[in-house]
């Protein structure tokens, strides 16, 4: 699995890094990123999560 998090989109909300902070950073912006586009198969779970609850749809996760 595969995440990433669609710059132009984003808004800050950083919904998805209350869920997965392992994959999910904050920039010094204030705006989510991920460092890493490889999911690690026991976080998927929570990538798919995160992602869920982006109000923006901001984040792409890919099988």
């Amino acid at each position: 699995m595969r995440v990433r998090v669609d710059r132009e989109r984003r808004q800050g909300h950083n919904r998805c890094s209350m869920v997965c902070p392992e994959v999910y950073k904050i920039d010094d912006e204030s705006y989510a990123y991920v460092e890493q586009e490889e999911v690690p198969a026991n976080l998927e779970e929570q990538v798919r999560r995160g992602a869920e609850v982006c109000p923006e749809q901001a984040i792409v996760v890919s099988e």
